[in-house]
């Protein structure tokens, strides 16, 4: 079977996991890595993409380990044959302040939320060929706005563009393309954390303020990124795009 392969990091919630049903609805095959101590069930994962009519492979996977990076891109091509997009989507969100920022906080969002998407390029760079996509998943906190007590997410967020830009740069000569997506707020177990995000009722009070009146759904941001892997967006590279409901260019009321 020819088809392709995307590997995609945080794949059991969220954007990962609509992604790889996405992925699954258009005969991508799909390798997903997962966070051990994430609460939610990679396994679900599979049962979508089965249902979808896709075949999925589920690894535990560190983002803060090269070794583990390696060993999912590996099992990748050992499973299916071939390894075509990857996406680096897993991610870090806590809240600290300035003034309690310790060390051990910042390096800790680095590492996940930024140097966690080069180590993921770097390990599937290994086995993509000609054609191949890497898309990374940035923030508009940090790639758009600031995010008072984010400060250590929003500065992982907004190196990420710069970070695909030299990657597509790079990569251009292997026939490889890169970009990164900057989702605004969109619902997500992520944001729905009541103690480092919004929650369900910051949501819902910033809904208001968007001007297509609602945040997005996970699927949304999945189609986009599913866009940039394919080849329909063969001549986009080094791009950084926004999918925020038009929040970003809003008129101040």
């Amino acid at each position: 079977m020819n088809s392709p392969v995307a590997l995609i990091t945080g794949a059991a919630s969220g954007i990962g996991q609509a992604l790889a049903v996405s992925y699954a609805r258009h005969g991508v095959r799909v390798v997903g890595g997962y966070f051990a101590g994430d609460p939610h069930d990679p396994e679900e994962t599979c049962r979508q993409v089965a249902q979808a009519g896709g075949q999925c492979l589920m690894r535990a996977a560190d983002v803060t380990d090269s070794a583990s990076l390696d060993e999912l891109a590996a099992a990748a091509v050992e499973r299916f044959g071939r390894l075509d997009y990857a996406v680096a989507n897993a991610g870090l969100l806590r809240r600290a302040a300035l003034l309690e920022m310790t060390d051990a906080n910042w390096n800790a969002m680095l590492d996940v939320d930024l140097s966690g998407v080069m180590r993921t390029f770097r390990s599937a760079a290994a086995y993509i060929g000609e054609g191949g996509a890497l898309v990374a998943i940035s923030s508009i906190a940090g790639g758009v706005y600031g995010w008072q007590e984010h400060a250590h997410y929003a500065a992982a967020k907004a190196g990420v563009p710069g970070l695909c830009r030299s990657l597509a740069v790079e990569l251009a000569t292997r026939g490889i393309r890169c970009n990164a997506v900057i989702p605004g707020l969109i619902e997500t177990p992520q944001s729905l954390d009541e103690q480092h995000s919004l929650g369900r009722h910051g949501l819902a009070r910033a809904a208001q303020t968007i001007p297509l009146g609602r945040v997005g759904r996970a699927s949304e941001v999945a189609e986009l990124v599913r866009y940039l892997t394919s080849t329909q967006s063969s001549y986009i590279t080094g791009q950084s795009i926004i999918i925020d409901g038009g929040l970003s260019v809003r008129w101040p009321d």
